[in-house]
């Protein structure tokens, strides 16, 4: 598509959202025939209107495989943008992902108020993650007010959904795993340690399952 054909297309259908639609054919094809459980931002509280909030929504998928997939939207460039077409990376570039061994969707609201806040972080101090990255906490379990021995996280590209190319640039899916302290300052010690802890890891979590209920270290 060149730009004649994306302006044609925008005037066409004012609702047309191709990065979103990008990310939506992503997961489409990683879950087919699902209807994923979608909660959207409120308007108002967007940033883009002078609010706090940086994300438009977030998606819940059921993983076959015994997991919720949870997806932002608004790391990227989700509308039609005329001065966003054909640039190298679509916004920031990414969408975060995390996937959590829990049973409900309400399970999972916490880790939706944590991706806000990290994004919140992103689009403030203009630092944005990348794989073999961790985000240390406060040392204390990341889901607040429940007990957990999962205090961190670490960054790796998701490892199902793979990035794409879209009009607006590319965009990345970076998959936020949870760690513990003491993963975390193994990891403090030395940045070549990040790769040995995600191998040993995926021996018995190839999926790269986020479990608050783990207190196995892998270190």
């Amino acid at each position: 598509m060149d730009l004649k054909e994306y302006k044609k297309r925008a005037s066409e259908q004012e609702d047309w959202s191709p990065g979103w639609d990008a990310i939506d054919a992503v997961f489409g094809q990683l879950y087919p025939n699902q209807e994923p459980a979608h909660y959207g931002t409120v308007l108002i509280s967007r940033a883009i209107l002078g609010g706090d909030e940086y994300l438009d929504g977030y998606s819940i998928y059921q993983s076959p495989n015994g997991y919720k997939h949870l997806l932002t939207y608004g790391m990227s460039e989700l509308y039609t943008n005329e001065e966003r077409f054909g640039q190298e990376w679509s916004g920031w570039g990414y969408e975060m992902t995390i996937k959590l061994k829990e049973d409900t969707n309400e399970d999972c609201m916490w880790a939706i108020d944590m991706l806000g806040n990290l994004a919140r972080y992103t689009n403030r101090k203009e630092r944005f993650f990348e794989p073999m990255q961790f985000i240390a906490g406060n040392g204390t379990s990341l889901h607040i007010g429940v007990e957990s021995a999962i205090t961190a996280l670490l960054v790796v590209e998701d490892t199902e959904a793979k990035g794409i190319d879209t009009v607006h640039g590319r965009v990345d899916f970076m998959q936020l795993v949870g760690i513990t302290e003491r993963e975390l300052e193994y990891l403090k010690e030395n940045y070549s340690h990040t790769k040995i802890l995600v191998e040993k890891m995926k021996k018995d979590n190839p999926y790269l399952i986020t479990d608050m209920k783990r207190t196995q270290s892998y270190v």
